[in-house]
């Protein structure tokens, strides 16, 4: 069931509601790892200017934003995640919504605090 979670998802702004881009998730070797591999809204060429280190005003696009992600208990988990927009890694988990396998639950941690989004299935 949690190999179903590979393949290319759609992400959503938090802000706006509206789709943001296409993230495409892979597994090998037992992790999980993801890239951007469209921007919906912004310029293909944009650049990541406030990315930490090697990310640094590298192209959004093709960036893996997503590391290390390993399956522990039902669901991906122990990895983390990139948000361009703020610059920031997170820890992450993700799972499959309950009842709906075309929903991606994407969780990013920082402490004790979190933030929850929702990926839908492109294909």
């Amino acid at each position: 069931m949690l190999a179903a979670q590979t393949g290319t998802w759609k992400t959503i702004d938090d802000n706006t509601g509206e789709a943001k881009s296409h993230v495409q998730l892979v597994e090998k070797d037992g992790k999980l790892t993801g890239k951007v591999v469209k921007l919906l809204k912004s310029a293909p060429d944009r650049l990541c200017d406030k990315c930490p280190g090697e990310r640094k005003n590298q192209p959004v696009l093709n960036m893996i934003i997503l590391e290390n992600m390993q399956r522990k208990e039902g669901y991906w988990q122990s990895g983390r995640i990139l948000d361009p927009e703020k610059g920031k890694w997170y820890t992450c988990s993700m799972w499959l919504k309950d009842g709906d396998p075309n929903v991606l639950v994407v969780r990013g941690y920082l402490g004790p605090f979190y933030r929850t989004q929702y990926w839908y299935r492109v294909d």
